[in-house]
């Protein structure tokens, strides 16, 4: 069982030696092997014991991934983007003063954004998960769009608050997309995976490519407010919802397979990014929306 997504196909149970869950076989990954189903070791009453003293313990082995597990690592991420755009939001300049300072928002956007950009990256590739890298990723991607969101509200927001309107908005493309996969059952193929890795990746170059030109006074337009800009946060949002699929579909196969339960902060991990993306694009179409 292996998935074409970057976050995914890192953990050592789908990409290692042997069948799924529904083989009853071993899973091999980072150095331990998974005993399956039925065959944990102790499992035979004749072999239980009170144990020797001074000998070493049988070190607990690790609970198998849940849904539970997933929201839970999910929701301290994502509580912790909050958080800390929440800060970042009030200990920088108030820009309702016109002699307020562009500069500490401006370094705020690329202190986070770059930080989370690079430890989106490590997360990606990373073989076994780290929660504390997830949450350090959490922090900076919070710093970087409580800035954000304040420079664009600051700009465009006027009376329509549309940082609000893009939170609500984030929180409904998710459960949305949570709904219709659960009610229409949606089932995952590779091409489906093959092509929003593709586009998500290809976006990230297009993005990196316009941070470039921008050196150097040429953009493209496609994070500007016009046309352009417009139709890039419109597909951006698309691609958004497609990357939460590939999200659920992680989560309901790695149940199945009985992951180890730290494969939840993976799922944690990128729903967040799945979230951010969506949030950040669908507040570049509210605040071109609200341009003149």
């Amino acid at each position: 069982m292996k998935s074409n997504n970057p976050v995914f196909n890192r953990s050592a149970e789908f990409s290692g030696a042997g069948s799924n869950a529904y083989g009853n076989q071993s899973y091999q990954g980072g150095g331990t092997t998974y005993p399956s189903y039925g065959q944990q070791p102790g499992s035979d009453p004749s072999q239980w014991g009170t144990g020797t003293p001074g000998a070493p313990t049988t070190p607990v082995t690790e609970g198998p991934m849940t849904v539970d597990t997933v929201v839970q690592k999910t929701a301290i991420s994502v509580g912790l983007v909050i958080l800390t755009a929440a800060v970042t939001w009030f200990l920088t300049p108030d820009l309702s003063d016109p002699a307020a300072a562009l500069g500490p928002l401006y370094l705020a956007i690329m202190i986070g954004g770059f930080g989370a950009f690079g430890l989106s990256m490590v997360n990606s590739f990373k073989k076994v998960v780290s929660p504390a890298l997830v949450l350090a990723f959490a922090v900076l991607e919070g710093v970087a769009l409580g800035a954000f969101s304040k420079l664009l509200d600051a700009q465009f927001g006027g009376q329509e608050n549309i940082v609000v309107q893009a939170v609500i908005g984030t929180f409904a493309a998710f459960a949305g997309t949570l709904a219709a996969y659960k009610f229409f059952d949606i089932k995952v193929g590779d091409k489906f995976r093959t092509f929003v890795v593709a586009a998500m990746f290809g976006m990230i170059a297009l993005g990196l490519l316009e941070m470039g030109l921008s050196m150097f006074s040429n953009e493209l337009g496609l994070f500007g407010f016009g046309a352009l800009g417009l139709l890039f946060a419109i597909g951006g949002l698309v691609l958004g919802v497609f990357m939460l699929i590939l999200d659920f579909d992680f989560v309901e196969r790695g149940v199945a397979a009985r992951l180890p339960e730290r494969e939840s902060w993976r799922a944690a991990f990128a729903m967040t990014v799945s979230l951010v993306w969506i949030y950040t694009n669908l507040l570049r179409i509210l605040a071109i929306m609200n341009s003149d």
